[in-house]
């Protein structure tokens, strides 16, 4: 077996861990938080597209912006209190490393984009292309995302059938 194998049939939580997570209030703060910051993803990109392609908008389009980060730094916050919760750390737990580490990115690419609506460092073009740079990533790490919920999702199904064929067998 390849350590991909053995790390597929590991399960994403332990039992405790999923006790946890189920009674964690921030669980479904997150799982508010996700589809309404996805929500205003989609405005926005439409309004950014909109400016790009036309000129106009430019207004709105900042809103957009500044209203997608503010649900970001929302989510990330609860989503670093809920991991705590979950595994005990507040980022970077194993199970999430690599979604955490695409976080910082996207936290990043969001936060140079606020900094530069103050500071003027580039133009308005610059500007809305850089929101685009911090939406593509976003768009990677909720993909990751949507993938570890799966992922969850038919272990625990895998975890409900092992023990359903073990008490069959008792």
């Amino acid at each position: 077996m390849t350590k991909s194998q053995r790390s597929e049939n590991k399960s994403l939580y332990s039992d405790e861990q999923r006790r946890r997570r189920d009674v964690s209030p921030w669980t479904m703060v997150q799982g508010i938080l996700a589809p309404l910051q996805f929500l205003v993803f989609i405005i926005s990109v439409g309004l950014v597209l909109r400016y790009l392609v036309t000129g106009s908008g430019y207004a709105e389009a900042n809103i957009s912006i500044v209203i997608k980060t503010l649900f970001l730094y929302a989510i990330m916050i609860t989503g670093s209190i809920w991991e705590h919760d979950v595994f005990g750390r507040y980022l970077f737990a194993p199970a999430f490393f690599w979604e955490d580490v695409v976080s910082m990115l996207v936290l990043a690419l969001h936060t140079a984009y606020i900094a530069n609506l103050f500071l003027n460092f580039i133009g308005p073009r610059e500007q809305m292309l850089l929101a685009l740079a911090a939406y593509a990533s976003y768009l990677v790490n909720a993909a990751q995302f949507l993938l570890k919920l799966r992922r969850a999702r038919l272990s625990a199904r895998s975890s409900d059938f092992d023990l359903a064929t073990a008490m069959e067998g008792s």
